[in-house]
């Protein structure tokens, strides 16, 4: 599954959900009840699973930056040329986009 369609699939509304026990200091929920309103989020449990999101996201694409530099890195090990390896990543970033 390429990034968009995994981003499609985050995006769907009726996704299956599991419940989760976590525990968080009070005053943590506190100023997440507080926030949530002030952000336009109808509770602090929506506030929190935007949050996870947004790092999950930062993550994901991190790691993915990191495993297409250790391609790249092993395919210059292996002696392939600049200009084709160039090309790929062009073309992973024009199947991706």
């Amino acid at each position: 599954m390429n990034m968009n369609e995994r981003i499609q699939k985050r995006l769907q509304k009726d996704r299956p959900m599991t419940s989760i026990s976590l525990r968080i200091p009070e005053d943590v929920v506190t100023d997440l009840k507080a926030i949530a309103p002030t952000l336009g989020f109808s509770g602090y449990q929506p506030l929190i699973r935007a949050y996870i999101g947004q790092g999950l996201r930062k993550d994901l694409a991190r790691l993915g930056q990191d495993q297409m530099k250790l391609v790249v890195e092993s395919l210059r090990r292996h002696g392939v040329a600049e200009k084709v390896i160039a090309e790929a990543i062009a073309e992973a970033k024009a199947k991706t986009a």
